[in-house]
């Protein structure tokens, strides 16, 4: 599935409390947000830390990785429809999967926030309510 990552290191928090949500809403944003750090990822061992923090009636979570980065420039581009940084041939990309993350993510009234420099690797983070 990801050919250019010959050993993947997942890093992920297991206690969580419990939130009342729909749960493939919550999947799909995490799935196409992990499938990314996995992606784009050109380390011989890569590795991704899924993780979250609590605010109030809200959870913080993050999804980090070592891998590419990306420009400061091109920060909102990626959440465009149908935008991809790399060639068409350098990845199997549709350039859809960040912008179906930020249309859910608006109609719940979240963020979603990236840091990120190139070769540095990417944190993604977003909100999610509990209930």
């Amino acid at each position: 599935l990801f050919p250019n990552i010959p050993e993947l290191k997942l890093h992920l928090q297991t206690s969580i409390d419990v939130i009342l949500t729909n749960r493939a809403v919550l999947d799909q944003v995490l799935l196409n947000l992990v499938t990314n750090a996995i992606k784009y990822n050109d380390k011989e061992q890569g590795a991704v830390r899924i993780y979250y923090k609590e605010h109030n009636q809200l959870c913080e979570f993050f999804i980090e990785d070592d891998g590419v980065g990306i420009a400061e420039k091109y920060h909102k581009r990626i959440f465009v429809i149908f935008q991809t940084l790399n060639d068409r041939d350098s990845f199997e990309s549709t350039g859809v999967g960040l912008a179906i993350v930020k249309k859910i993510l608006d109609s719940k009234n979240q963020e979603i926030k990236l840091l990120s420099e190139p070769g540095k690797g990417s944190v993604f983070s977003f909100t999610w309510p509990k209930y």
